[in-house]
C-alpha cells in the first residue's frame, strides 16, 4: 500500500502544482498588465467554475471507472490549457488556461481521494491515507508559486507557464502502472436516488458547511496575499515564497498526522483549527514587513493544514461504498462553488472597503462557526453500512 500511495501523491503534485502555479502567475501578470483586482478575482474564480459543474459527474465517472481513466483526461486537458497560455499570454487566454487547469486538476482529485479511501480499513488508516495525501497539495501549494514566482524573476512569464505547462504529463507517468480496484457495476450498485439525497442527513450537511467555511478561509489566502504584497510592492518572488511558507507549514503538520491518528478526533481537531484560524485573520491585515507576513502565513499553514484528513476521514466514514464518488464530488462542487464565489466577493469588498476588512469578516464567520465542529460524530448516512 505505502507504495501505491507515494506514487499517487506524486500524480497529484504534478497535476496540482500546475494549477497553483498558474493560479498565482496569472493573477499576477494581470495585475502588472493594469487590471484591476476585480478582474483578477474573475480570473482567480475561473480555476474552480469548471469543477463546480463538472465535480458531481466525475464522482460518478469515478465510481464507474476508477482511477486510471479519469487521471489521463485530466492529464490531456490540463496539458492543453497550459500549452495556450505559453503560445498565447495574454489575459482572455489565462482565463481559458484557468478553467482547463481547474477542470483537469477537480478531475483528477476525486478520482484520487476516492482510491486512497479504498486502500484503508478503519477509522485510524482513513486519518493516516489521507493526511499522506493532504502532503501533496501542500508540496504543490509550494512548488507551483514559488517555482513559477522565480522563473518570472529571472526568464519572464512565458517561460514560467513552459514550466508549469510540462507537469501534468509527469502524472500519468506516476499512475499508469497503478492497480484498479474492483470496480462496481452499474447494474450491482443499490439504488440510491440522487446525490443530492446524501444531503438528508444533519452529519452530512454539517460536514459539508465546516468544509465551505474553512475551503473559504484557503481562497482568501491565496487571493489577497497576492494583492497585499503588490500594494507593498513585494517582488513575484517574495510572494511566491509567502504562499509557499504556508504551504510548506501545512505539509509539516501533515506529516506529523499519521503519528497522531490514533489519539485525534475530528471534531476537536477541526474546531481548534477554526478558533485559531479566526485569530491570525485578526492579525494578517496589520502586518506590513515582508516577514511578519511570512510568519503568519506559516501559523495559518499549520491550522488549516490539519484539516483536509479530519474532513476526508469523516466523509468516508459517513458515506456507503458505493457513493464515495458521489460524495467526494458534493465535496468538490461546494468548495469550488466557494472557489468560484469567494474571489469576486473578495475582489469587489477590497475595492469597496479594503483588504484588511476582507481578513476580518472572514475571519469572524469562521470563529462564529466553530462551534458546528465540536459536535461533528463521523458516523454512516441513513442507515448505510460504510465501506469498512
Amino acid at each position: 500500500m505505502r507504495t501505491t500511495l507515494m506514487r499517487l501523491i506524486a500524480a497529484q503534485i504534478c497535476l496540482h502544482a500546475c494549477m497553483t502555479g498558474f493560479r498565482m502567475a496569472a493573477p499576477l501578470m494581470a495585475l502588472r498588465e493594469g487590471y484591476s483586482p476585480a478582474a483578477v478575482g474573475i480570473l482567480l474564480a475561473l480555476f474552480a467554475l469548471a469543477p463546480v459543474f463538472m465535480a458531481l459527474p466525475s464522482g460518478r465517472y469515478a465510481d464507474r471507472r476508477g482511477l486510471k481513466k479519469p487521471v489521463l483526461m485530466s492529464v490531456c486537458i490540463a496539458s492543453v490549457g497550459a500549452a495556450l497560455a505559453v503560445a498565447f499570454p495574454v489575459f482572455p487566454v489565462l482565463c481559458v488556461t484557468a478553467l482547463t487547469c481547474g477542470a483537469g486538476t477537480g478531475l483528477a482529485m476525486i478520482a484520487l481521494q476516492r482510491h486512497v479511501g479504498r486502500l484503508a480499513n478503519g477509522p485510524t488508516e482513513l486519518k493516516q491515507v489521507f493526511s499522506w495525501l493532504a502532503i501533496g497539495p501542500s508540496i504543490s501549494n509550494f512548488l507551483g508559486p514559488f517555482a513559477a514566482g522565480v522563473v518570472i524573476d529571472t526568464f519572464g512569464f512565458r517561460a514560467a507557464f513552459l514550466l508549469l505547462a510540462l507537469l501534468p504529463s509527469l502524472a500519468w507517468v506516476w499512475v499508469r502502472h497503478t492497480v484498479e480496484h474492483e470496480p462496481m457495476s452499474a447494474d450491482a450498485r443499490p439504488h440510491s436516488g440522487s446525490s443530492w439525497n446524501l444531503l438528508r442527513d444533519k452529519g452530512f450537511r454539517k460536514l459539508m458547511a465546516l468544509n465551505w467555511m474553512l475551503s473559504s478561509c484557503w481562497d482568501v489566502h491565496t487571493f489577497l496575499v497576492p494583492v497585499l504584497g503588490y500594494e507593498r510592492g513585494l517582488s513575484a518572488t517574495v510572494i511566491g515564497s509567502i504562499l509557499g511558507a504556508f504551504a510548506l507549514a501545512a505539509t509539516a503538520i501533515r506529516v506529523l498526522l499519521p503519528l497522531l491518528a490514533a489519539h485525534l478526533r475530528e471534531s476537536v481537531v477541526i474546531g481548534t483549527a477554526m478558533v485559531s484560524t479566526a485569530l491570525l485573520f485578526g492579525l494578517y491585515p496589520l502586518v506590513h514587513a515582508a516577514w511578519a507576513m511570512g510568519a503568519l502565513s506559516i501559523l495559518l499553514g499549520f491550522s488549516l493544514g490539519v484539516v483536509q484528513p479530519m474532513i476526508m476521514s469523516s466523509l468516508h466514514q459517513m458515506t456507503p461504498h458505493h457513493r464515495q464518488g458521489e460524495a467526494l464530488g458534493l465535496r468538490a462542487m461546494a468548495i469550488n462553488g466557494s472557489s468560484v464565489v469567494m474571489p469576486l466577493l473578495f475582489g469587489s469588498a477590497g475595492a469597496l472597503v479594503g483588504v484588511g476588512a476582507v481578513f476580518w469578516l472572514v475571519g469572524a464567520a469562521v470563529g462564529l462557526g466553530s462551534p458546528l465542529a465540536w459536535t461533528l460524530r463521523p458516523e454512516p448516512a441513513h442507515g448505510d453500512k460504510p465501506q469498512r
